[in-house]
């Protein structure tokens, strides 16, 4: 084997046996979470330890435009983008032998690119290390199958099962409801393993065609990059059986929306303990502190969990979803859930981030918020008991209003980066503008001959 491919993960080398690899694809995700970069022969990729790319992908829009230039003198420099070896893994879907890298980006002086999703994640990582802590998260996948949806003036409807009728709703954990689509499932676990990524379980959830894929938790960054990689091996997955996985929010008229809940806990480092379990297992005060900075900055970090139109159309009450920042144990009405674990598994569960967001950012922004609470000594309001689905102030009903609670929250700028924050605003409200300029169907069917 070639000294590159002695840098890979065991999975890789296993994925590859003794054949010849044909081609790297080296990504980068970018502010949506779209992979992006350049695919080469593999025997040039040998003889190469970085390549370039602009550092404008990061002012694309989910559309393709470019947002406005937030910095008063912008060139578009190349960016040196590095492979980081550890994120190697293949591609188990392509006709010849793929592996995909993920790559770190960093200017042309060696600096990390601050406004590089997967940077502003190892920004904040940094920032518990320089504590002496090393946070924990285990992130849920919720995701719909559909039927193809080839023109977008049609809605998006539930997927044919292997019974010839269509996925049924209101069916959570049923297992017969889940093996209407197990092909799909059986290629899901085929890929994953491809590239040694592992599955704690994969669920029915409440939605027609929708299911829930959990994972082990561990480093912020590593779940991250396996969230990514899950997202694009899943609609892989899906496009082999002639129907669509979608991560949007709220995809489906009258269905729950699609979350990723974060589970979060923070180890300290020098004696591999909870934080957030004390003596005897008690909750500790770094528990509650970092409760009350989830509280009093999850409401700017909405923009960042939830970053599209769509993605408001997900809080709602009596859907699953959260609507408040409240925090209770074991109680899936609060924002913050407490789930039932032994006192070294102690952990807080963000239930706000719809499974839109790129995974690096929403991520990021959850344990900036907890660091804030941890750092500040926030206290937390009392706990939440009985249904939180009730009328709360707490989160921004559209885009625009999440932006400007964004804008208007120095201490979670800082934490997460001026730069990349101003990129990510400029991105967003070009978005939205965008969406502004359509004219729905619903205001044609009610307004055109009524008002």
């Amino acid at each position: 084997m070639s000294k590159w491919t002695d840098q890979l993960p065991e999975a890789a080398r296993d994925y590859i046996g003794n054949r010849r690899v044909d081609e790297v694809e080296c990504i980068i995700g970018d502010i949506a979470g779209v992979a992006r970069g350049k695919a080469m022969p593999a025997a040039k990729f040998a003889k190469q330890t970085s390549y370039f790319l602009p550092n404008s992908i990061f002012l694309q829009t989910i559309t393709g435009e470019w947002a406005d230039n937030p910095f008063d003198a912008f060139t578009e420099p190349d960016m040196i983008l590095e492979p980081d070896w550890s994120t190697a893994t293949a591609a188990p879907w392509t006709a010849d032998v793929t592996l995909q890298v993920i790559h770190d980006a960093k200017d042309q002086q060696g600096n990390l690119v601050p406004f590089s999703p997967r940077n502003v994640l190892r920004r904040i990582v940094d920032l518990y290390a320089a504590q002496g802590w090393r946070p924990v998260v285990a992130p849920e996948m919720e995701f719909f199958l559909t039927a193809r949806n080839i023109d977008p003036n049609q809605p998006v409807i539930p997927p044919m099962g292997r019974s010839g009728r269509r996925a049924a709703g209101k069916q959570a954990y049923s297992m017969s409801a889940v093996d209407e689509y197990g092909k799909v499932i059986d290629d899901i676990y085929d890929y994953a393993e491809a590239q040694g990524l592992e599955i704690d379980g994969i669920l029915q959830e409440g939605g027609a065609g929708q299911i829930e894929l959990n994972l082990a938790h561990g480093d912020p960054i590593r779940l991250a990059d396996e969230v990514f990689f899950f997202k694009r091996l899943i609609r892989e997955a899906a496009l082999r059986h002639d129907c669509f996985a979608t991560f949007m929010a709220k995809p489906i008229a009258g269905e729950p929306g699609s979350a990723m809940h974060i589970h979060t806990s923070v180890v300290d480092t020098k004696t591999g303990k909870n934080i957030f379990a004390g003596p005897k297992g008690v909750e500790t005060p770094e528990f509650l502190h970092f409760i009350g900075g989830l509280q009093k900055h999850l409401g700017a970090a909405v923009a960042l969990f939830a970053p599209y139109v769509n993605s408001y159309r997900r809080y709602v009450p009596d859907f699953a979803a959260p609507i408040n920042l409240e925090w209770g144990r074991d109680n899936r009405t609060t924002g913050l859930r407490v789930p039932i674990s032994g006192a070294s598994a102690r952990r807080v569960e963000n239930r706000l981030p719809g499974m839109d967001c790129n995974p690096y950012l929403g991520i990021a922004a959850t344990l900036a918020c907890g660091y804030l609470g941890l750092m500040n000594k926030t206290e937390a309001r009392p706990e939440f008991t009985g249904s939180a689905y009730i009328d709360s102030e707490d989160i921004p009903v559209n885009l625009g209003d999440a932006l400007d609670l964004l804008d208007e929250d120095e201490a979670l700028k800082d934490v997460m980066g001026q730069d990349f924050i101003k990129v990510y605003d400029s991105v967003k409200r070009n978005e939205y503008k965008e969406f502004l300029q359509v004219i729905s169907p619903w205001e044609r069917e009610h307004l055109l001959l009524n008002v």
